[in-house]
């Protein structure tokens, strides 16, 4: 179902400039995804999850991968993981997918910050001191960097840009360190945790073994992101495919390869969750001299930057979805306003940073009182929201390419332009679409289960699914806005 929207009218001086490259886009998939501090997740449950990383690939990461690189050539517009669902199952879900997507961002900060500020507390020496228990320069540290990045952003994605290359390169050089003093701990000593085949097996007879596998699969989210900035990408039909072959084998080969080294470095029971690969490259660097103590704190620094550069790219990426929906005037018009100077969609971006500073401040003024655990419920629900969106990625990849939609598909924008062929045709995307659309729903149902059970449980699932409820239904409201502006 292709629909016509006010998108269509949009002259060509109102559309952002193209100033991203092939580089720019593989490095902002690398950033938009890789998250370090999932390696001391994985390496806290021990060598069990290898193989759930490997699991995790083949029935999510490789079918999001391919899901992203045929709809993302197809579709190469702005709006992205929006305008894939716009165009295939209407405006209605094409708004619920778009909303999910921008609201559960804006609750996601916070979080990203918040461990931002922990790590960098390590760039000083203060790793131990009990700096990151500090309210007062937690909540400094977040919302500088929050800004900096908004800033960084407003002035133009040939600007904004350069903090999300650093940024991935941030995340990198550490996971690649990391990896190295792995190997070389490898060479020379025996690991730190058991490595047997009865080691390596993992155990999914429990809610917590069930809830990491899910928490692992979701490491690997993100690759959608880049799609949201197709107006602003060189030749994106093809750019952007190109961009998820190359970076999705070095997400997955950090992913795997950290938790590897994490496992050989640091026995399980002490494994550090906040900072757990910071103690990791620093047992690596002390095995291979004493002199190497800097490397960690060069690690810090490096994740620091690279945190930052995430918090950009999830600004600006979900800040154009916002953006093509203020078009269609589903969110107020000023969403859909570029800046008169830089020519970026500054409202979509200045407006969900102004939402996560209260909720950063909420989240750290309230410790231990109701509003914390408000916040944390929030947290909790930004979860399943996030999931919404993922769920119409792999509807909208199953019927655009295992039901046999033509290989031309009309844009918002009224031209036609043609979509990329899946490899090994209908039957390999129905395979992956299928897998990627089980393992989805499969999270979604963790999400909302905690890990107590009894009266505790029941009270949990009702406050994370009224949560995201009402989040639902606020978006409903504002698409009823839309449409009824429409037609006035």
């Amino acid at each position: 179902m292709t629909t016509t929207t006010p998108r269509a009218a949009q002259a060509a001086h109102e559309r952002p400039p193209r100033v991203l490259g092939l580089r720019d886009v593989v490095l902002f998939n690398m950033v938009a995804v890789i998250g370090l501090r999932w390696l001391a997740t994985a390496a806290k449950a021990g060598p069990g999850t290898l193989a759930l990383w490997i699991l995790a690939a083949l029935l999510f990461f490789i079918p999001q991968g391919l899901a992203v690189l045929a709809l993302s050539a197809r579709f190469p517009s702005e709006g992205g993981i929006y305008t894939w669902t716009r165009e295939t199952l209407g405006e209605g879900h094409g708004f619920l997918c778009g909303w999910c997507y921008w609201i559960n961002n804006v609750l996601y900060y916070p979080n990203l910050l918040i461990s931002t500020a922990v790590i960098a507390t390590w760039v000083v020496g203060k790793g131990e001191s009990g700096l990151a228990d500090n309210r007062a320069y937690v909540l400094t540290a977040t919302l500088l960097a929050l800004w900096v990045a908004v800033g960084v952003n407003v002035i133009g994605a040939g600007r904004g840009k350069w903090l999300q290359n650093f940024g991935a390169l941030g995340t990198y050089i550490p996971a690649t360190i990391l990896v190295i003093v792995g190997v070389t701990a490898a060479i020379t000593g025996p690991p730190a945790n058991p490595i047997t085949r009865a080691s390596l097996t993992p155990h999914l007879d429990n809610l917590a073994s069930l809830n990491l596998w899910a928490s692992i699969a979701f490491a690997f989210t993100g690759l959608e992101l880049s799609s949201a900035m197709g107006d602003e990408v060189h030749d994106p039909a093809r750019t952007m495919p190109r961009a998820v072959l190359i970076s999705a084998p070095l997400i997955a080969a950090a992913y795997v390869l950290g938790s590897a080294a994490m496992l050989w470095l640091v026995p399980s029971d002490q494994v550090n969750l906040t900072a757990g690969f910071i103690q990791g490259i620093a047992i690596g660097a002390g095995r291979i001299g004493s002199g190497l103590a800097w490397v960690s704190v060069l690690c810090a620094a490096l994740y620091t930057i690279g945190n930052i550069g995430g918090v950009g790219a999830w600004l600006a990426g979900p800040a154009r979805v916002a953006f093509v929906i203020g078009l269609d005037r589903y969110f107020p018009r000023a969403f859909g306003k570029l800046h008169p100077k830089y020519g970026t969609p500054y409202v979509a971006m200045v407006v969900p940073a102004v939402l996560a500073s209260i909720l950063l401040g909420i989240s750290l003024l309230g410790k231990g009182t109701t509003v914390e655990r408000a916040y944390l419920i929030l947290l909790d629900t930004q979860i399943l929201l996030y999931f919404i969106p993922y769920l119409y990625l792999f509807v909208s990849f199953l019927l655009q390419f295992a039901a046999g939609r033509p290989a031309t598909a009309p844009t918002a924008d009224g031209r036609e332009r043609v979509g990329s062929r899946v490899p090994g045709g209908r039957p390999v995307a129905l395979v992956c679409g299928v897998s990627g659309l089980l393992m989805t729903a499969f999270a979604m149902v963790l999400a909302g289960l905690p890990p107590e059970g009894g009266e505790q449980a029941v009270l949990f699932l009702a406050k994370v699914l009224g949560g995201a409820g009402v989040f639902v239904l606020i978006g409903g409201l504002l698409y009823w806005r839309g449409r009824r502006a429409a037609r006035a």
